[in-house]
């Protein structure tokens, strides 16, 4: 096979990823799109939103083999029940969404495919407790313990030290080493497919990064962080106030800018660009992109969910 193909998980089937996904198929993609779905929930969104396409069904073991194009969908079919279709999220889907991944993970591991795109997943339906997000589930599955979250867009992107983590934990959970092991993350990742090494400014964790408690964690491992970084050559300045970072000013000057949490960096960052990003796993030993935003099962069926993300998803693959 010339190209490996693009393995598209649709994760929760009442979201409205299928809908972006017709949407995205429009665009000219040269790698073949395999897509891991119901076959029976994809003719009923099919229907429901007057999409028409051919369908092509086939076996994940057959992929060695397939000549494969996008002239049709190439679907691997997972058994779901149409009772359980346009309801709300719900762990009705769990082993739905499992066996979607399972499949998606042996042809990774088979060396079939070395690129990812899964669907937005509900995490309260679908992950145990010991799993704060996707990233650390399909990370699990690949034995690796040093990743990152990188919110990816050409002008800015973000990375969240902590994921998918309760406020109150935050403090206790940052650290120098893990400043560190993010930090070589993205940089290589930089390297590696856009060719240049990125200029990373790094945010404190108290407001101002003043504190008037007697461990002020910007002075204690944030700033020795970055000290040890930047005399080891990389491109990383801070701690910086995270109420001021974003300013335009600041936008121009900076790839990357970390955050000590989730909402700290995603926030400001959606704000911008809204959809115009995509969430991509870096640790990995391939690439797992997914579009930057949930289910939203409130706009299911509704042909007005806009498919940026995942346009740029597979387009940032195709590319790659």
């Amino acid at each position: 096979m010339k190209n490996k193909p693009i393995i598209v998980v649709a994760g929760e089937p009442n979201s409205v990823f299928l809908e972006i996904f017709f949407k995205t198929m429009k665009k000219k993609i040269k790698h073949p799109i395999v897509l891991i779905c119901s076959i029976k929930l994809l003719k009923m969104q099919m229907n429901y939103l007057k999409y028409k396409e051919k369908i092509r069904i086939i076996k994940y073991t057959d992929l060695k083999i397939l000549n494969l194009n996008n002239k049709s969908i190439n679907i691997i079919d997972i058994k779901y029940s149409q009772k359980y279709a346009f309801q709300k999220v719900s762990k009705k889907s769990k082993n739905y969404i499992k066996k979607s991944f399972d499949i998606a993970f042996k042809i990774i591991k088979l060396g079939l495919a070395n690129k990812l795109i899964n669907g937005p997943v509900s995490k309260k339906s679908f992950l145990d407790k010991k799993f704060l997000g996707m990233t650390e589930y399909i990370s699990h599955n690949f034995s690796s313990t040093n990743n990152a979250m990188l919110i990816f867009n050409k002008d800015l992107s973000v990375c969240p030290l902590t994921t998918h983590m309760p406020i109150k934990l935050v403090s206790k959970s940052i650290n120098q080493n893990l400043i560190k092991k993010k930090v070589k993350l993205i940089d290589n990742f930089y390297k590696k497919y856009l060719g240049y090494g990125p200029q990373i400014a790094v945010t404190g964790l108290n407001p101002h990064c003043e504190s008037n408690e007697n461990n002020n964690e910007d002075l204690t491992i944030i700033k020795p962080a970055i000290s040890y970084l930047k005399n080891k050559g990389y491109n990383i300045s801070g701690p910086y106030s995270a109420d001021t970072i974003f300013l335009k000013k600041n936008r121009k000057i900076y790839d990357v800018i970390i955050g000590m949490y989730h909402d700290q960096v995603l926030g400001p960052l959606k704000t911008l660009y809204e959809y115009n990003a995509i969430n991509i796993t870096l640790g990995l030993p391939f690439i797992r992109i997914s579009p930057d935003h949930g289910p939203n099962e409130e706009m299911l069926g509704k042909n007005l969910s806009s498919p940026l993300s995942l346009i740029n998803s597979i387009l940032f693959l195709d590319k790659n």
